[in-house]
């Protein structure tokens, strides 16, 4: 294989990964957006949503390695699995708001995000306990169809999870920017006790940026699960921090930013993988984020709420 097509399969990797850890970002820089917080229980949203998505598919008869549906529509399988998954998942995200972070709505200091470390680990532990701590094999209803580009190899299963995440996160942005929640959502992001004033229902807004979030997590949770078909209770950690990385990197706070900073953060963990070691790849990623906190706090794109007092 030529230095080209290095390139270009590890190109082909890197989108997949990205397209995993813009979903995921959304949901850290939705969030952030509108109450400054940093929630850190979005780890593990995503890593219970894998496991929604792994229940969901095992319902339509599928497990193990499983590569060829019996008799049942492959799109019609997908979409129920991941409507389910997004669903229970933005549920989730919904329940942390209304009942761990609400009643510290007007506390000040880093009690809320603490509080999101601290649901974090209950929903880690609730897996564990569970569900067990070896790794699940996840099925994969995608017919083993490949196509090549010189000496590169394009799956079909990844078309179909850049397709779903290319779905998923244009359908975001157009929200945001045209639906009346979506301006709303804006309105309260930039002030929010002036759109309160204006009519608009805060709360109502906050529910859905921590539903949207967490659904998008969850969604994010299942494009791991088919991409390298497994999950595990210890997922949401690394996958987590580097969305994270990815969100400060595009500007937290910033939906298209968030989108480009997961690509991003996916082609080069792709690239250093291949070209450098893998045992390095957490050492540039992690620098990344270090380097933009400190010479470029507001990331490439900035962010879309100013600092509120």
């Amino acid at each position: 294989m030529t230095f080209a097509d290095l390139l270009l399969q590890q190109t082909i990797n890197g989108l997949s990964l990205g397209a995993m850890y813009a979903l995921l970002a959304l949901g850290f820089t939705l969030v952030y957006g509108i109450l400054e917080l940093i929630n850190f229980s979005h780890f593990n949203v995503f890593m219970v949503g894998s496991f929604v998505g792994l229940w969901v598919l095992q319902q339509f008869g599928l497990s193990g390695q499983e590569i060829v549906l019996a008799g049942l529509p492959l799109v019609g399988v997908l979409l129920a699995a991941f409507v389910v998954t997004m669903g229970v998942s933005g549920g989730i995200g919904v329940a942390i708001e209304r009942l761990c972070l609400r009643p510290l709505r007007n506390v000040k200091g880093p009690a809320a995000m603490i509080t999101t470390i601290g649901v974090s680990y209950i929903l880690f532990n609730i897996v564990l306990l569970t569900v067990g701590a070896d790794s699940k094999n996840y099925p994969n209803p995608v017919p083993a169809i490949h196509y090549h580009i010189g000496g590169a190899v394009l799956d079909l299963r990844v078309i179909l999870i850049w397709i779903v995440a290319t779905i998923l996160m244009l359908g975001l942005y157009f929200f945001v920017q045209r639906s009346r929640l979506g301006k709303a959502m804006r309105a309260t992001a930039q002030d929010a006790e002036a759109a309160r004033m204006m009519g608009v229902e805060v709360d109502k807004v906050i529910i859905m940026a921590f539903f949207l979030g967490s659904a998008l997590a969850g969604a994010g949770g299942m494009i791991f699960g088919l991409y390298y078909n497994f999950t595990s209770f210890l997922i949401g950690f690394t996958a987590g921090l580097r969305a994270f990385t990815a969100a400060v990197l595009g500007g937290i706070g910033n939906v298209p930013g968030a989108m480009v900073g997961g690509i991003l953060i996916g082609l080069i963990e792709a690239m250093s993988a291949q070209f450098l070691a893998t045992a390095w790849t957490d050492v540039i990623i992690f620098s990344i984020l270090v380097l933009v906190l400190v010479f470029k706090p507001s990331g490439l794109f900035g962010r879309i709420a100013p600092t509120k007092s």
